[in-house]
């Protein structure tokens, strides 16, 4: 069975064990997925398998998304995402939930980080700002001079200065489960999980295990 699966962040809450330890627990509402495609070697060079996650209504797809999952009977289905696999077990309509997981295992997950749109040097690379003293009044949060004289006589690309600060694919590894809920598609993971709540996520199994 593939391990992977498309969901939705919820939110964080705890979770106590039975020596009443508590654990951070982000919960998932993970599935059911779709298979919506099955690439293979022969035709598109990999092997892969296509998800299909949030029904919706089709007026939100365009009509290319459409098409693909009308010729095959599928639901209108906003998030797809491949999932790389060397085992081709399933075929176009088989559907994936939680149960692929169990308590106990490692997971990576990847998410879109907040946005914290555009950010100063400070608070974006942990700058320490520059003196208060000696009237620099409104050098405090300043970058400074990028050091640059003749040579080369320009600002290297890539050099730490202000800009747009998340937004970005994040990838948490080796998260635990700790809860499976099939009856209501959840999934708990100890520990925090990239994007906001309602941000869409992939888990797929740890490849450090």
């Amino acid at each position: 069975m593939l391990k992977g699966l498309l969901g939705r962040k919820i939110g964080m809450t705890q979770i106590f064990d039975e020596q009443g330890v508590a654990s951070p627990v982000t919960i998932i509402e993970a599935g059911p997925c779709f298979v919506t495609q099955v690439r293979t070697p022969e035709t598109e060079g990999y092997s892969a398998i296509q998800l299909g996650f949030s029904e919706s209504h089709p007026k939100k797809l365009t009509g290319g998304e459409l098409g693909h999952l009308k010729a095959k009977d599928l639901p209108p289905l906003r998030v797809l995402r491949e999932f790389r696999t060397t085992e081709n077990d399933m075929k176009v309509g088989d559907k994936v939930t939680v149960e692929a997981f169990a308590v106990g295992e490692r997971v990576d997950v990847i998410g879109t980080s907040k946005g914290k749109g555009f950010a100063g040097v400070v608070k974006r690379h942990n700058f320490n700002g520059q003196p208060k003293t000696h009237g620099a009044s409104d050098r405090t949060r300043a970058p400074g001079s990028s050091g640059s004289g003749t040579t080369p006589g320009r600002v290297f690309r890539g050099k730490r200065r202000s800009g747009h600060m998340g937004s970005e694919r994040v990838t948490m590894q080796g998260l635990r489960v700790i809860l499976v809920d099939a009856e209501r598609n959840l999934i708990g993971l100890r520990g925090a999980v990239p994007g906001p709540k309602g941000g869409v996520v992939v888990i797929q199994e740890a490849r450090k295990q």
